[in-house]
């Protein structure tokens, strides 16, 4: 991919180069897609909804005034489409109530040693896909996407120090699920 910023690919789809847009989707569409899976917990609603955030993006790219970062814009309105999408549709008890057991196989071995990296991302994955949307999405943006607290903050609209109390509260939840599901060790 060309060594181009989000500024100057703005300014070519600006200026009619509407292909040029495949740039930006190449740049962003893991991290999103990745945290559209942990609001929404489907991943073909992950889908659905990506493509719905980059159209929307698309559509409104005439109007972004480059006050703050693509990606920070960009996530705004992958958050804010997440939650019209989890507030127009009806959760399940069941979905709600499923234990970790119901989202991962993983044999649990006696030396921790050998659990190898791989298995131990999708663990943690899956246990922040247990957290309720709003903290998973901001542990999801704080640590795996790596966004300050000013970004995420202006993602989700709310204060710093509203994030800092979510990313904690977020925190001793994510702990809370590791201690009833007795998965220290395995975590160590």
């Amino acid at each position: 991919m060309r060594n181009i910023s989000d500024f100057d690919v703005i300014e070519s789809v600006k200026k009619g180069n509407s292909a040029d847009f495949s740039i930006l989707i190449d740049r962003y569409k893991n991290k999103a897609f990745s945290l559209l899976k942990r609001m929404l917990k489907n991943e073909l609603d992950a889908e659905e909804v990506l493509q719905d955030c980059f159209l929307k993006a698309y559509n409104s790219l005439q109007g972004f005034k480059q006050e703050s970062k693509f990606s920070t814009w960009f996530y705004k309105i992958v958050y804010n489409t997440a939650l019209t999408k989890l507030s127009s549709r009806k959760r399940k008890i069941e979905n709600e109530m499923s234990s970790v057991d119901d989202h991962f196989e993983l044999e649990y071995k006696s030396d921790v040693n050998e659990i190898d990296f791989r298995e131990m991302s999708v663990l943690l994955k899956n246990l922040i896909s247990q957290l309720p949307e709003n903290h998973a999405a901001v542990i999801s943006m704080f640590y795996l996407d790596e966004m300050s607290c000013e970004e995420i903050s202006e993602v989700m609209n709310i204060s710093v120090s509203n994030v800092k109390v979510m990313l904690y509260r977020s925190r001793n939840s994510l702990k809370n699920i590791i201690v009833d599901n007795n998965l220290i060790e395995e975590l160590l």
